[in-house]
């Protein structure tokens, strides 16, 4: 009797994956929502197509929610607040907000559909976002996995961020994505350079950005950007400062560095940067050049597993390790972290542990 059960079973889930698809297929293709209205904060008012996401309709209206995932709901970052039109929270987004986001009509731009008049809260400073077209003047090889893709702005064009901002680098439509995606990198050069910026972006299997950027991305290729974005900047204060950072996190710390090389920071500062082995250190000889530079400035590198033939002597250890034997007292410090979400967890409570006020840690998680 288990075997007609089975077969009926696999039949219903059968019946129900096709009607889901219908579903989706219909609401793509056949509904016509019309023309809508999206209000923001109050005293904007926008008409358009509904149809799409609030997320691609507002950037087809050149207003920029950051989003690092590229709408797919998985990266958390594209959150509005929405005051009416969006209906019930979906299933989908009920990870990625608090309790108090939920009780403060918090959602997912990317998840919401504009079927009817919306109206939302975004913060003002989005509206100074700005899309710009620029060509690759060069792609630098850091390591074996992580790349510095330098860009170039059109004549008359300049980008003003700070130190530690992101912005979203624009991939096409190629084998990996149906349709152009963006993903968010921080910048990792001087915020002095207006009409110029710098990327370091880390090899991921299969990612879609990082797969076309060591790929297919070629000097001279012409390449669409919005920003810029993010809170993740240096505050202005007298604290010492701890900088952490892993991989490509050290980007938005290069950009930092090179800000207080400018202002000529005299800011009591060390520098925590994690690598597995000598092969995945980079930049160093820049990062000495900034101990002269700055001279209350103290890069400590680390290695976690140095290979045999590394005849590293510096220190050895999880990075978690390294802060705490450096670190004695953080009752005057405020941090700056960046890298991956499992390292700055870990970072935040060998500091906390110390002193250092959990509002004064400040932290960029690359997913």
């Amino acid at each position: 009797m288990l075997g007609p059960f089975l077969v009926g079973v696999g039949v219903m889930c059968g019946i129900s994956v096709v009607l889901a698809v219908m579903m989706v297929i219909a609401d793509a293709t056949i509904a016509n929502y019309g023309t809508v209205k999206v209000k923001i904060n109050k005293d904007k008012e926008l008409e358009v197509d509904g149809g799409r996401s609030l997320l691609s309709t507002l950037m087809e209206e050149q207003i920029f929610i950051p989003s690092a995932c590229g709408g797919r709901g998985s990266c958390g970052m594209c959150k509005v607040k929405v005051l009416d039109g969006a209906g019930d929270l979906l299933p989908t987004e009920l990870p990625m907000l608090s309790a108090d986001e939920k009780k403060q009509n918090v959602r997912l731009a990317c998840q919401c559909k504009v079927k009817k008049d919306y109206s939302i809260e975004i913060p003002e400073s989005l509206f100074n976002v700005k899309e710009y077209q620029v060509t690759v003047a060069s792609l630098t090889d850091l390591t074996y996995d992580i790349k510095k893709v330098s860009l170039k702005f059109k004549p008359g064009d300049e980008i003003n961020f700070k130190a530690g901002q992101f912005v979203q680098f624009g991939v096409p439509e190629y084998e990996l994505t149906p349709e152009p995606v963006y993903r968010a990198y921080s910048v990792a050069s001087s915020p002095f350079v207006k009409d110029a910026l710098e990327l370091e972006i880390r090899l991921v299997p299969n990612g879609i950005c990082t797969t076309y950027v060591f790929k297919y991305l070629k000097e001279k290729d012409n390449v669409t950007i919005n920003g810029p974005y993010g809170d993740f900047f240096l505050r202005d204060s007298e604290r010492d400062i701890v900088f952490i950072a892993g991989g490509s996190g050290m980007a938005p710390i290069r950009s930092m560095l090179y800000e207080m090389k400018q202002n000529n920071n005299q800011r009591k500062a060390m520098y925590f940067f994690g690598a597995r082995a000598v092969k995945d250190l980079f930049q160093v000889d820049e990062m000495r050049q900034f101990e002269k530079d700055l001279p209350n400035f103290r890069y400590i590198p680390a290695l976690s597993a140095p290979d045999p033939g590394d005849n590293w002597e510096g220190d050895i250890g999880l990075i978690t390790e390294v802060v705490a034997k450096y670190v004695e007292s953080g009752s005057n410090v405020e941090a700056y972290l960046c890298g991956s979400p499992g390292m700055i967890d870990a970072c935040i409570k060998v500091l906390k542990s110390k002193g250092v006020p959990e509002d004064l840690i400040f932290y960029d998680k690359f997913a």
